[in-house]
């Protein structure tokens, strides 16, 4: 590996200049290459971030074959994830890829041990995983701060469908499914990886609302430890609204839109006090090729949330790319 790690990204849509403003912060990093068959979206990137010096392909397999890259960054439509990742992996290069990892649990595994079979770090940007409020709530219960869990209400509303229409987020053979798929997955990711728990049974009503993927999910999970939740995933309000409840037998910790409260029984609520933020999805990653810390969002963890979002579509008998 070269003295900075080089980096292309595949896809250069909007969360495309999240991650590259973040790597540019790094002194040990450089974006050397990106891929997008869109020009408009490179010639973007290329003026927001400043890349005056980066080397642009339509095809990302052109990208490998001309410039000698470390690691890849992968903001592309969901159902490319799976090849792409796969495509980067052979050629030598560690993957950071956006949520959601890929549309079907098979092509997780097959990502996962592509990864391992040839020593490559696999993470998954679910960027919740670094703020300190989410952080605080998988401590708490960890910690048995309001006793066992016992129930978990997960809400995320959003005007979704308006922003995405005529988007390929609603186009099923490229974004593998709706708001559930796209938005919720981190909704997912924040309960199974906050709790630890698996699921055991669910049950799901979806709508559609005319669209050509779901729009609206209600979803109730039984999981493990006899802990029951409540998934509401709204793509047809007016505003983002997310919240979280979680349960235990000595009390509550409330999420409403980033402000936490921590209810126990027979005691005065309190707000707890949160450090600040020390690393992010992109800072993670490269601290995970150069050895610093293990892949703190490995494929193993993100492949639960592809599975639960399957077990969903499942249960609501839904196939959003019509096979």
């Amino acid at each position: 590996m070269s003295e900075k790690i080089r980096i292309g990204m595949i896809g250069t849509g909007g969360i495309s200049h999240w991650h590259a403003r973040q790597l540019k912060e790094l002194d040990n990093v450089e974006i050397i290459a990106i891929a997008d068959p869109n020009q408009q979206s490179k010639d973007k990137i290329v003026a927001d971030i400043g890349l005056a010096n980066v080397k642009q392909f339509s095809d990302y397999q052109d990208m490998f074959q001309h410039v000698q890259l470390d690691a890849v960054v992968i903001c592309s439509p969901h159902t490319l994830h799976f090849q792409q990742a796969i495509d980067s992996l052979n050629n030598g290069c560690h993957v950071l890829i956006e949520k959601p990892m890929a549309c079907s649990e098979y092509e997780a595994q097959q990502m996962i041990n592509t990864a391992k079979h040839l020593g490559k770090v696999l993470q998954v940007s679910y960027q919740r995983h670094f703020q300190p409020d989410f952080l605080f709530i998988r401590d708490a219960i960890a910690d048995g701060l309001i006793g066992n869990l016992t129930s978990v209400t997960a809400s995320l509303y959003q005007d979704w469908g308006y922003l995405t229409t005529g988007s390929w987020r609603q186009n099923p053979a490229l974004s593998g499914g709706g708001m559930l798929m796209d938005s919720g997955s981190h909704i997912l990711d924040v309960l199974l990886w906050t709790t630890g728990l698996k699921p055991v049974e669910v049950s799901a009503q979806i709508q559609k609302h005319n669209a050509a993927v779901e729009l609206d999910s209600f979803t109730s999970i039984r999981f493990e430890n006899d802990v029951i939740a409540g998934v509401n995933i709204v793509g047809n309000a007016p505003c983002w609204h997310e919240t979280y409840v979680f349960c235990g037998e000595k009390g509550g910790i409330f999420f409403d839109n980033g402000n936490i409260t921590v209810r126990l029984i027979g005691e005065e609520p309190y707000t707890p006090k949160l450090p600040k933020q020390t690393t992010n999805q992109d800072k993670s990653f490269i601290d995970a090729i150069v050895g610093k810390h293990e892949v703190l969002v490995p494929g193993e963890f993100a492949k639960q949330v592809v599975k639960l979002t399957e077990m969903i579509y499942q249960a609501a008998d839904y196939k959003p790319t019509g096979k």
